[in-house]
């Protein structure tokens, strides 16, 4: 029996990588898509705090690689699913956008994608999936998003994408991305289609922290009257940047690392009791209910479940979930991808049952 049909019996996973892996949101969609039929060989980040975070929610039995540009290609393990969410800092509307010219630390942002590409041209995986910012979709006029499509073409593989906003996917974020699904050409993929998004209904309600939460993110008075100066500034000069009190009936902008990433998604939560600070604040804490959100309600908006383990202090946990991806999402897309999947196993498996049985019958009359 040949190796394919041996590995059906068995039971054969889908063997994954996981590439610029953060703290592994897109690998907790794939696992929530895929369940026991995939597992994870390879995970490469190259920051030790999102390694932390990684460590603590999955037990590999293998290390973490760090910097993938010193990576060879041929000492990754054999893989049929590539997920990389390529840095996006490079692209980002909200940043200054320098693409294929970015210099972050030595290292070439915007370029990262092309290891995803060495890669993948070596082992040739059955799909390749990754998630960016929406800005890498028009930056350089589109050229930058045409080059990148046209290198995964160009390798043997063809090419979806499309734009979707999390807020469809059962969680109160409005955040735009755009994800890119490759599959192998030998692969009937004519079938696939990115999914539409039926959960439109959550609200931040549905996430906020069922009790009262530390009076350390309640905001002082000081603070606040900071914030209204800073947004009166740019009001000014015709500019929409400050702080922003979200409703909790309605959906909250979309998370992000640094700068205003907390400020611009607070909320009013009126069941503080006791208001003397734990930090050292100037001013008073305000009475208004004026708080940013938990790292734990940052999560729930990019969809991890409550068992996702938060052991770093609160500024990693922003970073990390401000740069990570929504799961919810994720795992919609991973079904669509594990449907072509399936059926491309089932008819090759077909095809090599009827050859098997077709060769038996000769060696029978011979």
């Amino acid at each position: 029996m040949n190796r394919f049909l041996t590995e059906r019996n068995n039971k054969m996973k889908y063997k994954a990588i996981d590439l610029f892996a953060g703290i592994g949101g897109i690998r907790k969609g794939f696992d929530n898509a895929f369940g026991k039929n995939i597992e994870t060989v390879f995970v490469s980040e190259w920051d030790e705090y999102a390694q932390k975070t990684y460590r603590a929610n999955y037990k590999d039995k293998f290390q973490i690689a760090g910097d993938i540009t010193k990576i060879d290609e041929k000492d990754i393990p054999e893989f049929d699913i590539c997920l990389a969410g390529f840095p996006c800092q490079a692209f980002s509307l909200a940043g200054k956008r320098m693409g294929f010219d970015d210099d972050y630390k030595g290292m070439c942002r915007g370029t990262l994608f092309q290891d995803v590409v060495r890669i993948c041209e070596y082992h040739k995986p059955k799909v390749i999936f990754c998630e960016n910012v929406k800005g890498l979709t028009i930056h350089d006029r589109g050229r930058t998003f045409k080059v990148i499509k046209n290198a995964f073409e160009q390798i043997g593989y063809t090419v979806y994408d499309k734009v979707l906003n999390s807020k469809n996917f059962g969680v109160p974020q409005n955040r735009e991305r755009i994800y890119i699904v490759a599959f192998r050409k030998d692969i009937n993929s004519e079938n696939f289609e990115f999914p539409i998004g039926n959960k439109p209904d959550t609200c931040i309600r549905d996430i906020m922290e069922e009790q009262e939460v530390s009076v350390k993110y309640y905001l002082s008075t000081t603070y606040i009257e900071t914030l209204k100066r800073h947004k009166a500034r740019h009001a000014a000069k015709g500019n929409g940047f400050g702080y922003e009190i979200r409703d909790l009936d309605g959906k909250a902008g979309a998370i992000v690392c640094g700068g205003m990433g907390r400020e611009r998604n607070l909320i009013i939560d009126d069941r503080l009791t006791n208001f003397v600070p734990v930090t050292h604040i100037k001013g008073e804490v305000n009475r208004e209910g004026i708080r940013k959100m938990t790292p734990r309600e940052w999560a729930r908006l990019q969809g991890f479940p409550d068992d996702f383990k938060l052991e770093l202090a609160d500024t990693h946990l922003y970073k990390q979930f401000g740069n990570s991806v929504t799961v919810n999402v994720i795992e919609a897309i991973a079904d669509k991808i594990k449907v072509v999947l399936d059926a491309d196993e089932k008819a090759k498996s077909g095809v090599e049952t009827v050859s098997i049985r077709q060769a038996k019958k000769e060696r029978a009359v011979g």
